[in-house]
């Protein structure tokens, strides 16, 4: 019998993503909607604290908040399993993020063309770790509607990072979010080397 060889049942590889963007671009949303297990959700009700703190501007109707992080799991087949961590929008929770980005495999950036520049905290926060990223521009309705190359170039992206549309609610998109960005994420990852 060899070392290191088993006949039991293998472990499945466990690939961490993050899930990120501005605050009310629909992050819970999307993990809720993708998620194979009831997630785990860290929401409070915004309270007139909030009022100075944060801007609801776009998302007056939104009654609560990510205080930590969503997290949701995904099984594909017996081989992978994917664990997505939604990080909170707010500046005032970002202290959160080196935690939860440690061990990221990548990272989804939500936008929504309302509030663009929301998201510019997310693409400078992952592009000075080197995290691969894809940016997904949720589709709210009313939203204006923008070409992706009109995106990428507003939020000053690199010719390798993927753009795509989502709606956050629908379990298909996001999974094609996901897949985009697990197919990123590897074809940035250097050679093995040959030995």
């Amino acid at each position: 019998m060899a070392f290191g060889r088993s006949d039991g049942p293998r472990m499945p590889t466990a690939i961490k993503l993050l899930i990120a963007g501005g605050f009310g671009v629909g992050k819970t949303t999307m993990v809720g909607a993708v998620s194979e297990i009831r997630p785990l959700r860290t929401e409070e009700t915004l309270t007139d604290r909030s009022v100075g703190v944060d801007d609801l501007s776009g998302v007056e109707e939104k009654t609560t908040t990510t205080v930590a992080m969503d997290f949701g799991r995904i099984s594909i087949g017996d081989d992978f399993m994917l664990y997505l961590f939604g990080t909170p929008g707010q500046e005032r929770f970002w202290f959160v993020w080196d935690e939860l980005a440690r061990g990221a495999l990548g990272a989804v950036v939500l936008a929504d063309t309302r509030r663009l520049a929301d998201c510019f905290p997310s693409v400078d926060y992952f592009e000075r770790r080197g995290t691969p990223f894809v940016v997904a521009v949720n589709c709210f309705e009313g939203a204006p509607v923008f070409e992706l190359d009109e995106v990428k170039m507003a939020l000053n992206l690199g010719p390798d990072v993927p753009v795509m549309l989502c709606d956050a609610r629908s379990r298909e998109s996001g999974k094609n979010v996901l897949i985009a960005l697990v197919k990123h994420a590897y074809g940035r990852r250097p050679s093995a080397a040959v030995g």
